[in-house]
């Protein structure tokens, strides 16, 4: 999962950002309306949590805007004003998914994006099989010839995209993009040694092949 997070406050921008990468959320950060628009529109978010006050371009504004595409994340307004009529307005009139007030509990706010990633349109299937490999998102389980193969989320997520695109190889960028967030550069070694660390628990450095150029894929 990769979560935008739209916050000017910049110590609370960055204690929400660490928290949530503790629970193995990929995070970006925005500081201005207009710049979570941009980000929004260049990298597809699962969730967006959008303080409706921000500097340039407003929250609302971006929540009306962000509403007008075709696929939108899904969006929490995270704000202090906290009234019923606030929140009404912030779920009914912007169409904003769900809505915390400030102050908050970590915990719940956790639990908000996680239901609002559950409730994604049209969800991959649960169930990925290829050769001797059988995961189950719903479970976060999977099978290496019928026996359990314990994975980090890392590890999770990277295998699950290569289960997702079995016939072509998943880009390191697209790895980067989707299981890692803005803070690791494209250069970094964390993918190879994620995928490595996967190739072993998998069964071998067979079990997942290298494109050159191309990307990593699943062995046939």
């Amino acid at each position: 999962m990769r979560v935008l997070v739209a916050e000017d406050h910049h110590v609370l921008a960055r204690t929400i950002a660490k928290g949530l990468r503790r629970a193995s959320i990929a995070v970006d950060l925005a500081a201005s309306g207009d710049e979570a628009e941009r980000m929004c529109l260049l990298t597809d978010y699962d969730v967006l949590v959008l303080d409706r006050d921000l500097p340039v371009l407003t929250g609302d504004e971006v929540c009306r805007r962000l509403r007008a595409l075709p696929d939108p994340p899904r969006i929490l307004l995270l704000t202090a004003a906290g009234g019923v009529a606030e929140k009404v307005y912030g779920l009914e009139e912007l169409g904003a998914d769900d809505y915390l007030a400030k102050p908050f509990d970590f915990a719940e706010l956790v639990a908000r994006i996680q239901v609002l990633y559950r409730r994604a349109p049209k969800p991959p299937a649960a169930v990925l099989r290829h050769g001797r490999v059988r995961m189950d998102r719903t479970r976060r389980e999977v099978l290496v010839d019928g026996r359990p193969v314990d994975l980090t989320p890392k590890e999770f997520a990277v295998l699950h995209l290569l289960l997702a695109s079995p016939d072509e190889p998943v880009a390191h960028r697209d790895l980067v993009r989707s299981v890692w967030d803005e803070n690791l550069a494209p250069t970094t070694s964390a993918v190879r040694a994620t995928v490595s660390r996967l190739r072993a628990k998998l069964g071998g450095p067979d079990t997942i092949a290298a494109d050159t150029g191309r990307g990593y894929r699943l062995a046939r």
